[in-house]
């Protein structure tokens, strides 16, 4: 049995970070790829290590007290030595700063100790190990995150302003985006990379291909040509080609693994990863 429990963080707090997670239980598989977000990932581990591992870009990390992944544009490989025992936050792409007062553009690509990065990180942990239920955990994560680190509010509100819009209109220019804030494309592509640690024009790819796999249903049939003409990939060679970059394999594999693994509810809220069977 693996025990999942997600909250979507509101109010303020929710422009920094989109949901908090407990999870509990042995995965699927031995391991699996879990496709980038755009978003920074810090995982507080309280029962068996956890083996996380960058493909094509940083070091791998046995995690036995937490994780941080930064932001990153190939798949991150999640490999629990034993039984999960893990609560987590997801930032938003411009939350790594107010979330956890660190610089995004020095953790990209890479996976680093939570409990060396993140000042609050071994408080945290000890008062979770505490906890009884997944809803007091949770309680203990969102009251931390209640009060934001320091941070460039000007230019954390440019960059939220544009990551809206490259949400709704991934294949947008950067150009005209930059022109609507006040700012070239040249100084937004700046403030992107210190307040989100990726380009505008490679986040723009990893929303677009994050509403690519959160709309098709990996249980019926997915028009390949029909999904890249209608999210602005020039062709289905070009959506392919980006596909395996983004989750580590071909539409078709990903497709088998998620048959294999999920059924239609699991899929549901399973979009971007990639188990491995026993």
């Amino acid at each position: 049995m693996f025990e999942y429990v997600p909250r979507r963080v509101g109010g303020e707090t929710g422009r920094f970070v989109e949901w908090v997670w407990f999870a509990r239980g042995r995965i699927a598989g031995v391991r699996e790829r879990i496709a980038p977000t755009g978003s920074t990932v810090a995982g507080i581990v309280l029962g068996d290590p956890i083996r996380q591992i960058p493909v094509g870009e940083g070091a791998a990390l046995v995690a036995d007290r937490g994780f941080l992944i930064g932001p990153h544009d190939r798949p991150i490989v999640n490999e629990p030595l034993g039984e999960t025992f893990c609560v987590g936050i997801v930032t938003t792409p411009v939350g790594c700063r107010p979330a956890l007062g660190l610089r995004p553009a020095t953790l990209r690509g890479r996976v680093v100790d939570l409990l060396q990065a993140w000042p609050r990180a071994p408080g945290l942990r000890r008062e979770l190990t505490a906890c009884r239920t997944p809803a007091e955990a949770l309680d203990v994560v969102v009251a931390t995150l209640r009060t934001p680190e320091p941070f460039d509010r000007d230019a954390f509100a440019r960059c939220e302003a544009a990551v809206r819009q490259l949400s709704a209109e991934p294949t947008r220019p950067v150009t005209d985006i930059a022109t609507g804030l006040g700012v070239s494309h040249g100084h937004l592509d700046r403030l992107f990379i210190e307040q989100v640690g990726l380009s505008p024009r490679m986040l723009a790819r990893i929303l677009r291909m994050r509403r690519l796999l959160a709309e098709i249903d990996v249980h019926g049939s997915v028009g390949w040509a029909d999904k890249a003409a209608e999210l602005g990939w020039f062709d289905q060679a070009h959506l392919i080609r980006d596909f395996k970059r983004h989750t580590g394999g071909t539409p078709a594999q990903y497709l088998a693994a998620q048959r294999a693994t999920y059924d239609r509810a699991e899929a549901a809220t399973s979009a971007g990863f990639v188990p491995e069977a026993r």
